[in-house]
């Protein structure tokens, strides 16, 4: 049985932020100052210095998605990472992102030489992540994410996946700390690859 690797896409394998605060200035006059947490507390409107509604910020995320993903760029190392994981594991991409935009995603990512299977997801991470381990046969399985509320629900849904933090974006990396209920933060595709295989080494589930 080959071990499992479930890894998310914006912040660990494309940068994401950085494009969307570029667009959201050239086509909504906002300025954008990701700090880890909640978007709507990263906007500012430039004539004002408001922040915009949660509607508002949804929809603006939806204007995002997927019609400026062209913009999106790779991280450094992330697809040789996966060519080489891909030697011996199996691996899902498992985005949070609606389902109108997974044929996007998937060319997206192509594009970047990464064609593995991806799943859309709205919400916590937890209960998806613990479908695909049972569907997979239970391996030794390895969950990459940027976002601590997402290790916080595979923590109770999958407590034997292995659960990595990392932030690929350096602007946003230093401001944000390791995610409580990961067991490791690693912002580099080429540590964390090295990381991973030793789980799989290792043959056993987290504690």
């Amino acid at each position: 049985m080959k071990p499992l690797l479930i890894s998310d896409c914006d912040e660990v394998l494309l940068h994401m932020v950085k494009h969307f605060g570029v667009w959201l200035g050239e086509t909504h006059d906002i300025d954008f100052a990701p700090d880890g947490a909640d978007f709507t507390n990263s906007m500012r409107r430039r004539d004002n210095g408001t922040a915009p509604t949660r509607e508002e910020m949804w929809a603006m995320l939806g204007g995002f998605f997927p019609a400026e993903m062209h913009r999106q760029t790779l991280v450094p190392h992330a697809a040789e990472a996966l060519a080489r994981l891909a030697e011996r594991a199996d691996i899902v991409i498992l985005t949070n992102i609606t389902d109108a935009c997974k044929t996007a995603r998937l060319d997206q990512l192509a594009k970047f030489g990464i064609e593995h299977r991806v799943e859309c997801n709205q919400g916590g991470k937890g209960d998806p992540v613990a479908r695909l381990v049972a569907e997979h046969g239970n391996p030794v399985t390895v969950f990459v994410d940027d976002l601590a509320v997402h290790h916080e629900s595979v923590s109770r849904h999958a407590p034997g996946v292995h659960r990595l933090h990392m932030i690929s974006e350096p602007t946003l990396a230093p401001n944000v700390p390791k995610a409580e209920h990961a067991h490791a933060r690693i912002d580099d595709w080429r540590e964390a690859a090295d990381w991973i295989e030793a789980k799989f080494d290792a043959g056993v589930p987290a504690d």
